[in-house]
């Protein structure tokens, strides 16, 4: 610094003291430029807070922010222009319904409802992220390009009106020592400096409507995010309305248990599987079931001296029979598919609740409640 540099700090440094210790009085600004100095000071105070506050708004993890925050920098470091978007909670949340939906499989009712919400919650999550993205482009970015230039800029006008506020009022109070051309020199640049930070100030000030169109495009974000969740939950809600509503409308399948043996018999009957070696104590038991579980054969009338297998395509109405009033998907071995309107060979009833059968040369065992029948067993 050249030695009129210093002679100059040294100036304002001695007015700043006598101000501060002594009461003599500076300058006085006008009043105008007072009320624009202190709204401009609020606008500064209000961008350092606002800013913040709306990205906890919307990222409200300041764990994940803080994060993000060092991984984002990591990668531009790197290179890479990528940044890694914050994990909504809704997006944890329909990845962890839609691995447990897909855990149960769409056959259960509740699995393919989970499955359902859980994708629902992926695009309230991807709705949001579009939200935070407009949030940002329509009112925090704006916000920090208004403290970035514009604020700095009058801070630097400020700083730079009170230096030589300073050195205009050091040389006035000296006046008589120091020659008036430095004194009026010194008048003019702090003229010079209240203009441009004036200036600056009111030209900030006047921006008030397109500080308003940034709240406003803050709103319309917010606002499309819970219009299009909304719609997400509501089209949900009747999905799974109309589901619980067919589940209720289901007839009611009741427990029928069945034995180990009865099991082994019935697979045995049918070449599934073979009675361990050396068990003559299933004897027994295998012929009687085998009996009751036995394939009935039956003639038609015209045709007396060759047997028709069950296994026969046409309707077998000359032999007890029954017909499929609703789908039945087998979740047990030894269960029988079939499909709504289904003629299916009676075998035999296992019990009040059940009756075993055979369609299409498959056999096995299916609920009373899901068939009509139409010829009875003997």
């Amino acid at each position: 610094m050249s030695v009129a540099g210093l002679k100059k700090q040294f100036h304002k440094a001695s007015q700043l003291l006598q101000e501060k210790l002594n009461g003599v009085e500076g300058t006085k600004l006008d009043e105008e430029f007072l009320i624009m100095e202190r709204k401009t000071d609020i606008t500064h105070k209000l961008i350092l807070d606002l800013v913040p506050k709306t990205i906890g708004y919307l990222q409200p993890n300041p764990a994940y922010r803080a994060q993000l925050s060092m991984l984002n920098a990591v990668a531009k470091i790197r290179g890479k222009g990528k940044t890694i978007g914050y994990p909504q909670t809704e997006d944890i949340l329909g990845d962890c319904m839609l691995h447990y939906g897909s855990e149960l499989g769409a056959a259960s009712g509740f699995g393919f409802a989970l499955t359902e919400m859980g994708e629902a919650l992926k695009q309230v999550s991807q709705a949001k992220d579009s939200m935070d993205v407009r949030v940002n482009q329509t009112f925090i970015d704006p916000l920090q390009s208004i403290q970035d230039n514009e604020l700095k800029e009058i801070r630097f006008h400020l700083r730079k009106l009170e230096g030589r506020r300073l050195d205009f009022d050091f040389k006035k109070r000296r006046k008589g020592k120091i020659a008036n051309t430095e004194i009026k020199k010194a008048l003019e640049k702090f003229e010079e400096s209240k203009d441009l930070a004036e200036s600056s100030m009111f030209n900030l000030l006047q921006k008030d409507g397109v500080q308003m169109q940034y709240l406003s495009g803050f709103i319309s974000a917010v606002l499309d995010y819970h219009q299009q969740s909304c719609q997400i939950l509501e089209n949900l809600r009747s999905s799974l309305q109309t589901r619980i509503t067919d589940a209720s409308n289901q007839p009611k399948r009741e427990f029928a248990s069945k034995s180990v043996a009865s099991t082994m018999c019935y697979t045995d009957i049918y070449g599934l599987s073979n009675w361990p070696s050396g068990q003559s104590s299933g004897t027994e038991i295998t012929e009687a079931l085998s009996e009751k579980y036995a394939p009935v054969v039956v003639h038609s009338p015209d045709k007396a001296q060759n047997p028709t297998s069950n296994y026969d395509s046409g309707p077998p109405f000359d032999q007890p029979c029954c017909r499929a009033l609703y789908a039945f998907q087998a979740e047990n071995q030894g269960e029988l598919c079939f499909k709504g309107g289904d003629i299916i060979i009676l075998t035999s009833q296992v019990d009040e609740n059940w009756f075993e059968g055979m369609l299409n040369g498959k056999s096995g065992f299916f609920p009373k409640n899901y068939v009509k029948v139409l010829v009875p067993l003997p």
